[in-house]
């Protein structure tokens, strides 16, 4: 009975807080398609909590043909970065800092794992994530640990709902580089540079090879 239950909630759970869509139009995002001229890479991006080190929120940084950020039920927003279903494209340097200064707050910190890949890839987790479809909210583990399990090298991984099991668990794929980002800053996140905040805002970069 708690079985049936379950399987009749849930679905009503989902479709309460089904995600909207969001569609660039293919002038935008051939305008911004970024390539950065880098070996193939993947990076995993988790916000944690730095007093209970819970995790808040998980996106991937993929570097292939392009470089796009799959930031699924993510928040953050910049004009010029066109969206298509949680696909943010023209992910430039300048893009990337600001993304990761966006979720750095005084009691987040944010993870960023890299990995180096084929091009194959990287251009098939793009391809998954572009497939993906918008995530409901709290669903960004489960949508990134659900795209990459597509490709292969990374079966081992589970399909979690949670952002600090999907980091230990991709952590421990070999190759990976870790690096923290933390902030002193309290301000209201805005996703503005620093030179055009309020308040300037110091962020501090630890590395560690896993």
């Amino acid at each position: 009975m708690g079985r049936l239950l379950l399987c009749l909630v849930v679905p009503l759970l989902l479709a309460a807080c089904g995600a909207q869509s969001v569609w660039a139009p293919d002038a935008e995002v051939n305008k911004a398609i970024y390539r950065s001229g880098n070996p193939p890479s993947v990076t995993l991006i988790t916000v944690i909590e730095a007093n209970t080190g819970e995790g808040g929120h998980s996106a991937l940084m993929i570097d292939g043909s392009q470089r796009v950020i799959f930031d699924p039920a993510g928040s953050w927003y910049y004009p010029g970065v066109p969206e298509r279903n949680d696909v943010d494209y023209g992910i430039t340097d300048r893009m990337h800092r600001f993304y990761v200064e966006y979720h750095a707050r005084d009691v987040w910190f944010v993870r960023e794992q890299k990995l180096p890949v084929t091009l194959a890839q990287a251009d098939a987790l793009i391809a998954a994530a572009e497939a993906n479809g918008p995530s409901p909210k709290m669903f960004c583990a489960r949508s990134v640990s659900g795209v990459l399990h597509q490709v292969p090298g990374f079966e081992s991984l589970p399909r979690t709902f949670f952002p600090v099991s999907l980091s230990d668990a991709f952590g421990r794929l070999p190759g990976v580089v870790s690096q923290d980002h933390y902030t002193t800053d309290a301000d209201i996140k805005t996703g503005i540079p620093t030179i055009d905040a309020t308040k300037p805002k110091t962020v501090e970069i630890h590395e560690s090879d896993r």
